[in-house]
């Protein structure tokens, strides 16, 4: 896999709960090869003309430019937000064993 096709992908969600439902379906799919979940963050944003505070849980999903479609579909599926966060973030250099695994376990 070149550097320009892996992606990490960040969702946020709204619980720990989803965030493990959303990993494991992104993972059992092979639209990521693993996703790293970080508890605890604050999210402050303005919604519906209102500055809004909101205690998240961060999804850090390794995966690839060719899957990024499929892999938005099912996070909107998953996820309970009108307008979840999912941005699709270029890699721009990779270890190339790292990238021979993620290419391995999307295929």
């Amino acid at each position: 896999m070149n550097p320009p096709e892996a992606v990490e992908v960040h969702i946020s969600a709204p619980d720990a709960a989803l965030a493990e439902t959303i990993a494991r379906a992104l993972v059992a799919d092979r639209l990521a090869a693993c996703v790293q979940i970080v508890p605890d963050l604050t999210s402050i944003y303005r919604w519906e003309g209102a500055v809004e505070t909101a205690t998240e849980v961060l999804l850090l999903a390794k995966s690839s430019t060719r899957h990024t479609d499929r892999l938005f579909d099912r996070v909107r599926d998953l996820h309970p937000y009108a307008v979840p966060e999912i941005l699709a973030i270029p890699v721009v250099a990779i270890d190339p064993p790292y990238a021979a695994w993620l290419a391995a376990e999307l295929a």
